[in-house]
């Protein structure tokens, strides 16, 4: 195995080949909370001055209504996807009157369920789905969920790579496909290390008691005023955040492309007892899309996404068949509440180095007493990933957490390298380092340091978020767009209006005949 990496990345070490990934590109999704000015969840519509939530192409919402989620074009430029962010949120600021972006991916303070708005996206066949899914998560999970945030890390590696890539294996079958499988080898090992990457940036150590109201829970109380679990470091990535007893013997198989359409296709086609008493409609009105063990693909929370841009109306399991994929969503990041934006330029370029390194990794199918190790590994890492005497399990053998990650970053900041070749700078190699120092001392970890400023100020996690969200609004709001900025931005909004009026203007078959359509094969 090791042979292998070495073997491979030393094949990546020619600038012909190296210098292709200056052309990778990436985007990222961003959700954050609409809070009222005492730190409660907003009840107000969306802003109608931020445009259309169905139709705007970089401002919509997410599961709930007060869940903005904000989503950048692709860039080949780490620092471009930051900026369009910071863009976004000064005009959401110029928008806002009093109300204030909350900054952690935990929620605000929650009354009870009825206080959680379900998103709303107009009277059109398309705005209906979406609406009626979000239903759906409500009856199957719970409102509470839907207020969880986080931020989606979207990569692709440029075709110029992968051609490279391609020769540098011997690989003979079509390039696309020769792509799609790459990918699945990335996404295996990313499940393999994906704790790595929770240690690193979970920002989630605690959690404000209104959010587990009413629900068991082992976490601890601090300061008598948050819950919280003391090795913590995400439990935006544990079981308190999502779990469900359906979705919980689902296996979907990232072994092949293949194997991931027919598996996720069959949960999607599949009956399931519990919401088949819920029933799929009452009278006139839609209670889920359908009592299938999911409604859509996107109601299963993996931590990674093989991922194509689909077609107006297409499902993303077809779009996939049929074109392969295209890039792939890691979805595990925390809101960081230290950085205005949510992320930072230095956790996007690891993320980067990250990605390649799950490449050059050797990557067998995954069996299913592997996956046990990855779902114990995963929920051992979000509980207690800072647990100095924390274990993890290797098929029959455990490895100290503390000895496992030093030996994959030595790894790691080999291959920023080849992206310091690249961009020629050494802004790769430093971020990695930032990183080794994380792992060699947990305290220098977000996690860590949330829960240091809780200790030291006898402050709770609401009135520490607040803070953060009070100073990043000041931030936004003394740095305001320029006029043409603002005037541009505004033009977006009042355009995508117009586009969801023409939606609902098109329709011409009933919602019944829409759903038809939609899940036809």
């Amino acid at each position: 195995m090791e042979d292998y990496f070495e073997d491979h990345l030393l094949a990546l070490q020619k600038p012909d080949v190296y210098g292709t990934l200056k052309a990778m590109t990436r985007g990222l999704e961003k959700e954050s909370l609409r809070i009222q000015p005492n730190g409660h969840l907003s009840q107000k519509n969306h802003p109608r001055c931020l445009g259309s939530a169905l139709t705007h192409p970089s401002i919509t919402t997410d599961y709930s209504e007060a869940l903005l989620e904000f989503i950048t074009p692709v860039f080949d430029n780490v620092e471009e996807p930051l900026k369009f962010l910071d863009d976004i949120h000064r005009f959401l600021y110029n928008c806002l009157d009093e109300e204030k972006l909350w900054v952690s991916s935990m929620p605000c303070i929650i009354g009870n369920e009825d206080s959680i708005r379900i998103a709303e996206y107009g009277s059109s066949n398309s705005g209906k789905m979406k609406h009626v899914y979000r239903h759906g998560l409500w009856h199957r999970y719970g409102r509470l969920m839907q207020t969880i945030a986080g931020i989606h890390y979207n990569v692709s590696f440029p075709e110029s790579f992968w051609q490279q890539y391609q020769s540098i294996c011997n690989d003979q079958q079509p390039l696309q496909a020769f792509i799609s499988q790459q990918y699945f080898h990335i996404i295996r090992n990313f499940q393999r290390y994906v704790g790595m990457v929770v240690y690193l940036f979970g920002a989630s150590p605690a959690v404000c008691p209104s959010f587990l109201q009413g629900r068991e829970h082992q976490l601890e109380s601090l300061n008598n005023a948050s819950l919280y679990s003391p090795y913590g470091t995400s439990l935006r990535m544990s079981n308190l955040g999502y779990s469900n007893d359906a979705q919980s013997d689902l296996n979907i198989s990232y072994n092949s492309l293949d194997e991931y359409v027919k598996t996720l296709t069959h949960a999607i086609r599949t009956p399931y007892k519990g919401y088949e008493e819920i029933g799929v409609k009452k009278g006139d009105e839609y209670l889920q899309l359908n009592a299938n063990i999911l409604q859509i693909e996107n109601e299963y929370y993996g931590n990674i996404r093989p991922k194509r841009t689909t077609q107006r109306g297409e499902r993303p399991t077809v779009a996939l068949a049929k074109r392969g994929v295209e890039y792939i969503e890691m979805r595990c990041v925390d809101l960081d509440p230290f950085s205005p934006v949510g992320i930072t330029a230095e956790q996007i370029r690891f993320l980067d180095v990250f990605a390649l390194f799950c490449l050059l990794q050797p990557s067998s199918p995954i069996t299913p007493d592997e996956q046990e190790c990855i779902d114990f590994n995963r929920e051992a890492m979000v509980l207690r990933g800072r647990d100095p005497e924390l274990m993890l399990r290797c098929g029959e053998d455990s490895v100290r957490f503390h000895q496992w990650s030093l030996s994959l970053l030595d790894k790691i900041a080999d291959v920023a390298r080849l992206f310091d070749e690249s961009h020629g700078n050494r802004l790769y190699s430093d971020a990695v380092e930032t990183q080794i120092k994380k792992a060699k001392d947990p305290s220098l970890t977000p996690s860590a340091q949330i829960l240091k400023i809780l200790q030291e100020k006898q402050q709770s996690f609401f009135h520490f978020s607040m803070d953060m969200t009070l100073q990043h609004e000041v931030h936004f709001r003394s740095n305001p767009l320029s006029e043409t900025e603002l005037e541009i931005m505004k033009k977006e909004a009042k355009q995508s209006h117009v586009e969801q009026q023409n939606i609902e203007a098109a329709d011409d078959i009933s919602f019944e005949e829409y759903l038809a359509n939609y899940f036809a094969d």
